[in-house]
This record gives C-alpha cells, structure tokens and sequence, in this order.
C-alpha cells in the first residue's frame, strides 16, 4: 500500500513495434493456415494499440532525459515493496492480481517515477516540514486490517467484528488482499509515510483494539485494528531526509493539475510524428488547454424607486 501516482501501463513488447526493420517480410509465425510477417504484425499492432503505446514510449523517453530515473532506484523500489508485503512470494502474488508479470510491472514503476519527478520538480518544502514529519515516524503502530471492494461490505465486517467475530478468520474469509490468507491481514509495525495517506491517518489515530470505521483508499475499503503502539528505531534525520522531503512534496502535488503538467511538458518536446496513421496520436497531450470564458459582470439593479426615505 505505499504511495505511489498510479499510472497506465502498456505491455513492454510493444516497444519493439515502433523501429522499421529492412527485413519488413520476415516471417515472425507459421502455420498451416499462412504466414504472419513482421510488417503485417507491426501494422495490426499499429491499428490496435499504436497511438497509446506511442505516447507512452514517447513520454518516457521525454522525461528519462529531464528527469532520469535510474535502474538502482527501480530495485530499491521493488525490494521495499517486497519488504513491505513480507516477501517475494507475496509481492509476486499481488503483481499478479493486478494483471502484471514482472517485466510490465517494472516497466510502470518506471513511468510512475518519471512522474512523480516531473510533479515534485518545481514544489518546495520547508526544514521545518521535515522536521515535523520525522518526529511523527518516531510512532511505530502494528495493526491489522481486512480489504474488501466496496463500502457495504466493510459494514458488514465491521459488525461481525463488534459481534464477536474473529478478526484472522473473518480476513481470510472476506479480504481482497492475496496476502491475508497467510497473514490474516497483519501488517506487522509501520511507521508514517509507509503506507496509503488515507490508512496512514486512521491507523495513527486509532486505539488499541479498537475497530475503525471503513477507511477507503486507491485500494478499496478498509476495517482496521491496531494492536500495539511503541518508539519507532529508525535511521537518522539525516539519512532519512531526501525521502521524507520526497513524500512530503508529492503529498502536495495538486492531483487536478497533474494532466496539464504532463502536457506542457510534451509541448515542450518538439515531437514530430513521421508515420501519418499516427500522426494524431499526440493531438490531446499537444493540445493547447482552453481559456475559461470570462465572467460577465452582475447587472446592476437600476429599477428606481427603491431607496427609502
């Protein structure tokens, strides 16, 4: 559940689509039934999912080379991610679910970084707001929780807890999470920035052994318990500084400026589309954004007549 701007992601093969090769009748398939060339597959291809695999490619390449993000970066990422849902075999089974193998998921954390860079580039954050947000990963709170889709659902769970009910079978049974059917939906101990924003604040805020009321996230609904609360050990300020002042400034990205951010940022690239089936593909990002229509001033109320006295 760690905060990330979640983006769409394209199948990485696809990639390979977009260079011309000399060999354009090279049979890539056989069969009894005919042969498929690599021109026929890049111009299906092309007319299936040419224009958004272009601009995701194109984007890329846009801000690899203002805002690089490096392969080290993508695995520390990954390791913490595996860290954090308490193993790789865990991590693997929620790529899954959400429709990834390894190489597309590594692929859209790739895009996401390159995002997030270009979001946080110009907003600025205070020693002081670091500082403040420190002290409050000093808490380190374990709790546990149950997933589910909708907010019905979390009512319903939420009521079988407060009748008694136990909290690890109930999460086995209803939960969305691959995980909780090992875990029981316990998460172990966090501290701040670790988790969604959302969680993060119920969770922080919550008592001991108390049951939250749903909490809901990117991920779905949640129902909450913590169970014990104590002193964070945690690295220093100092080594802790660039990834707090990280968090902190996309916690401030204004979500509703994220589109025209992007598209100032494409305009700004030159992009020249030589092949013309494509050559809309980009016409939304490069689009220059509407001017609101100016506000028409109040009339004024002339009738006379109306003043007293």
């Amino acid at each position: 559940m760690k905060k990330w701007i979640a983006t769409v992601s394209l199948a990485v093969g696809v990639s390979g689509l977009a260079a011309c090769s000399d060999e354009e009748s090279e049979v890539i398939v056989s069969s009894a039934s005919g042969d498929i060339t690599k021109e026929e597959f890049y111009q299906e291809m092309k007319s299936t999912v040419g224009e958004q695999a272009l601009q995701m490619m194109v984007l890329e390449n846009v801000l690899q080379e203002k805002y690089p993000v490096s392969e080290e970066e993508i695995d520390e990422e990954i390791e913490s991610m595996k860290e954090q849902y308490g193993g790789e075999e865990q991590f693997n089974a929620v790529v899954s679910q959400q429709g990834h193998t390894e190489e597309s998921f590594r692929e859209m954390l790739v895009l996401n970084k390159l995002q997030e860079n270009a979001l946080i580039a110009d907003i600025e954050v205070t020693d002081e707001e670091i500082q403040a947000e420190y002290e409050q990963m000093q808490k380190e709170v374990s709790a546990r929780h149950i997933l589910v889709e909708d907010e019905e659902t979390a009512l319903e769970v939420k009521q079988l807890l407060e009748d008694g009910g136990d909290f690890t079978e109930l999460a086995k049974e209803y939960s969305t999470e691959p995980a909780a059917q090992e875990s029981g939906g316990d998460l172990g101990f966090f501290t701040a920035g670790q988790m969604d924003p959302a969680f993060e604040e119920a969770a922080f805020n919550l008592e001991p052994n108390v049951i939250s009321e749903p909490v809901q996230t990117n991920f779905g609904y949640h129902i909450i318990e913590v169970t014990e609360t104590r002193e964070a050990d945690i690295e220093s300020l100092d080594e802790m500084r660039d990834d707090i002042e990280r968090d902190l400034k996309l916690e401030k990205v204004d979500q509703t400026q994220v589109s025209s951010i992007i598209q100032g940022i494409m305009r700004d690239a030159d992009i020249d589309v030589k092949d013309e089936e494509l050559s809309t593909a980009f016409d939304s990002l490069l689009a220059e954004p509407e001017e609101a229509p100016a506000e028409e001033p109040a009339e004024e109320d002339t009738d006379e007549g109306t003043d007293e006295g």
